[in-house]
């Protein structure tokens, strides 16, 4: 029997037991909990869950994620192909350290989206500068290069982007 690769995301009142229910509701089914990023933002608890569940329980899991909605979670599930890694493209990890302003994600990202490269992760958090007490922008990401795009072009126009944005950007393979 095949398993169904389901993509959950949860947004609820932060509280205790909702990671709890949601891995019960798994084991109840057979599932596995393969991959998870979870965070309380403003008071409220969000995360994203990929799970394994075996293709015949898929429906009656699926039902249980209902009820905890019913709760006051707010649940969206969906089915996953994984899909396959492009060939030949290459995974670099970029940190971003800078000044905050409006715009720097979306700057980054138009850079990104506009040589085809795939943003796997993205994490940001802004922060006092430890002697200026300015607000630092830092984020780290993980993105995946498709094999047209050289090391050196995305190096040259994340130098350009870091020059025109005032921020120090490594990029690392």
């Amino acid at each position: 029997m095949s398993n169904a690769s389901i993509v959950l995301t949860v947004v609820a009142d932060d509280q205790p037991g909702i990671v709890e229910d949601l891995s019960d509701a798994l084991a109840t089914h057979g599932g596995n909990w393969t991959e998870s990023s979870m965070m309380t933002l403003a008071g409220k608890f969000a995360g994203i869950l990929l799970a394994e569940v075996p293709e015949d329980r898929a429906a009656s899991f699926l039902r249980v994620l209902d009820s905890l909605e019913a709760g006051g979670m707010q649940i969206v599930a969906q089915r996953s192909g994984k899909p396959a890694r492009p060939e030949g493209a290459k995974e670099y990890s970029i940190e971003l350290v800078g000044q905050d302003h409006p715009g720097i994600v979306h700057e980054i990202t138009g850079v990104l989206a506009r040589l085809g490269i795939n943003v796997q992760e993205l994490e940001t958090t802004v922060q006092s500068a430890s002697m200026s007490g300015e607000s630092l922008f830092v984020a780290h990401a993980r993105i995946l290069v498709p094999e047209e795009v050289s090391p050196e072009r995305l190096r040259d126009e994340m130098e350009e982007l870091a020059n025109e944005l005032m921020v120090d950007i490594d990029l690392e393979d």
